[in-house]
């Protein structure tokens, strides 16, 4: 399949790299020459340098025959320009969008035949329904869903303790009294495609599918719910937590968001009326007691520093709080935050990613 990149930047590359993996003729637009020349001494690639919403310049990236464009780079008008050009220069062309600003969400779903959209991409607004999920059924690490929402697959780590612990798959389903299949467990970082003999040991992270009923009662069984969150802190007041605040009081969870910037608390009072908004730093353990986290059912942390979330998260542990959702825009090493008392970690470029790419796969089903 050929595909053309618009935006060299990370969620950029992240995706060069997967499609060049999977064999598709991938081209990448750019105005930096820099990084353009970096991706293509690491990948095979073709590079065009200019302006990606340029006819001259789609139509020397050869978007007459290409089969899909994304368009991700830092600006939301620039890929919505460059979407609907391209569209415009080729009917059959399927066009993907990163759309970002708050502003532009719903009007960009509205509009996208306008735009000539196959699809709008919105990481923030994606990682806040992934945490969202995530608060909504505690226990689970992760979550995804496949066969039109019938099916939904879980990740679960093997705590000590737990019943799990040395338990043989073969003898699951009647220790947990529900129908789940393991698909696969990982190991010391290691993927494994179990048997019935496999025995589960501590520390071991296991990927579970079933229906969502089935899977609720996995958790019920096993003693890993305990009460529903009601109430959640959020620290930092970015694009994650506006998306997440404003899912989570619809709910009726009790918010309390911490951010530092007196400015943007004003905004956010005006956006989230229903949600407590505290000016101060979230790095400090101080605050962090005087604001209740001990009798929080939930902390999310979502600043702009990895290394702070990290920080704030271990805080969190430490105060027993019963659900920890960690973002982080870097995974490069996945080993080292598997060994950190986390909890749930959440990257939106890496979500980001997995959603372009199944449409990719799809696309490529269906041809």
């Amino acid at each position: 399949m050929k595909i053309i990149i618009a935006g060299d930047g990370k969620v950029g590359i992240a995706l060069t790299r997967q499609f060049t993996a999977e064999g598709h003729d991938v081209t990448v637009i750019d105005y930096n020459s820099t990084v353009l020349d970096a991706s293509v001494e690491r990948y095979d690639v073709i590079s065009v340098e200019g302006n990606c919403a340029s006819m001259a310049v789609l139509s020397q990236a050869g978007v007459k025959e290409a089969e899909l464009l994304i368009a991700v780079t830092n600006h939301d008008e620039i890929n919505l320009l460059c979407c609907t050009t391209a569209h415009s220069m080729n009917p059959r062309l399927h066009t993907i969008a990163r759309i970002r600003n708050p502003e532009y969400n719903e009007q960009a779903y509205r509009m996208r035949d306008v735009f000539g959209l196959s699809m709008v991409i919105n990481p923030e607004n994606q990682a806040a329904t992934e945490i969202h999920r995530l608060l909504k059924y505690p226990g689970f690490l992760k979550r995804d869903t496949f066969a039109k929402g019938r099916v939904e697959i879980v990740e679960l780590r093997v705590e000590a303790g737990s019943r799990l612990c040395n338990l043989p798959l073969n003898s699951l389903n009647s220790v947990v009294r529900s129908q789940v299949l393991v698909c696969v467990v990982l190991r010391n970082g290691e993927a494994i495609a179990p048997d019935g003999e496999f025995v589960l040991r501590e520390g071991d992270r296991i990927f579970v599918t079933a229906p969502a009923n089935n899977l609720s009662a996995l958790l019920h069984n096993l003693g890993i719910i305990t009460r529903k969150v009601r109430r959640v802190m959020l620290c930092g007041g970015g694009k994650i937590s506006y998306y997440l605040a404003e899912q989570l009081q619809k709910t009726g969870m009790s918010v309390k968001l911490i951010e530092r910037d007196y400015d943007r608390c004003v905004q956010l009072s005006e956006l989230l009326p229903s949600v407590s908004i505290v000016h101060g730093d979230a790095s400090s353990q101080m605050l962090l007691e005087s604001e209740g986290i001990s009798g929080c059912d939930a902390l999310v942390t979502l600043t702009g520093l990895d290394e702070l979330n990290m920080v704030i998260s271990l805080y969190g542990n430490s105060f027993g709080v019963g659900q920890i959702i960690t973002k982080v825009g870097r995974v490069e090493d996945g080993r080292v935050l598997d060994s950190l008392p986390l909890g749930s970690v959440i990257c939106p470029r890496k979500l980001c990613c997995s959603t372009i790419v199944r449409y990719v796969r799809a696309m490529r089903k269906q041809a």
